[in-house]
């Protein structure tokens, strides 16, 4: 039976689906962008600042579902412009410090909100 899962420590969707959805001993969550749920704002900054708060935001979904960024399987990386990769992947790095998630990265031509950057994931459930 498939859980759908919700927390306040997230931004809440801004559209017909779920943060995440729990299903046969694993977590489907959603794309995360650089909302600060506090404030329902998107961050300011550079594509650093904004990947914390996308992984930030990922915690906490995970967290919600029983999970964490340890028993992340994949990840998908979306980015707004390719040329930031290597600064994304400074903050990605300092989250999944062992055994890291398989990972795909892709430009996009357009982000929800025009974001730089959007990232989902696959976990293990808690």
């Amino acid at each position: 039976m498939k859980r759908i899962v919700s927390t306040e420590e997230a931004p809440k969707a801004i559209g017909p689906y779920s943060q995440a959805v729990v299903w046969n001993g694993l977590v489907f969550l959603s794309g995360q962008i650089p909302i600060d749920p506090a404030t329902n704002q998107i961050v300011e900054g550079d594509i650093a600042v904004q990947t914390e708060r996308v992984l930030e935001n990922l915690k906490a979904v995970l967290a919600a579902c029983g999970s964490s960024l340890d028993r992340t399987l994949k990840t998908t990386v979306y980015l707004k412009d390719m040329s930031e990769f290597a600064r994304m992947n400074e903050v990605y790095a300092r989250y999944f410090t062992e055994n890291p998630p398989a990972r795909s990265t892709v430009e996009a031509a357009r982000l929800p909100r025009d974001v730089r950057v959007e990232i989902d994931a696959i976990a293990i459930a808690g």
